[in-house]
């Protein structure tokens, strides 16, 4: 099963109030189980964050881990990791990008959030994510 666009919905505007309540401005994403854009937001950031977010977002689906969590393996690769990192169109292993899990703990997608510190992105899409899980 995968994310449905309710789901999705309801994530993104958590973490559209979680970004406004900190004052940041961020482009939040909501991807499926296989990826695919569900949902976005673009919270008056800077163009090439848009990109960031949905790249982090695929990164936790993709391998069912969030992104920074991903990032630490890449780190311990060594010389594979600039083949790992250039993989599936490129992946981006920073924090902010937030497994989205069902009630079975079955992955259903992802949710994201780019714009702000690395920090600060993983705040906005953990709440996103909670909203949900």
């Amino acid at each position: 099963m995968s994310i449905t666009f309710k789901q999705a919905e309801k994530a993104l505007s958590t973490a559209i109030e979680k970004a406004g309540s900190i004052h940041i401005p961020v482009s939040i994403v909501v991807v499926d189980a296989g990826g695919h854009l569900m949902a976005l937001a673009r919270l008056d950031s800077v163009y090439g964050v848009i990109d960031f977010a949905l790249k982090k977002a695929r990164t936790a689906v993709m391998f069912g881990i969030d992104s920074e969590v991903m990032g630490s393996i890449i780190a311990g690769a060594d010389i594979h990791g600039y083949g790992m990192i250039n993989s599936n169109d490129g992946l981006l292993t920073i924090p902010g990008g937030v497994v989205l899990k069902d009630s079975e703990g079955k992955i259903i997608g992802a949710i994201a959030s780019s714009g702000g510190t690395p920090e600060q992105d993983r705040e906005i899409a953990v709440a996103g994510a909670a909203a949900i899980g």
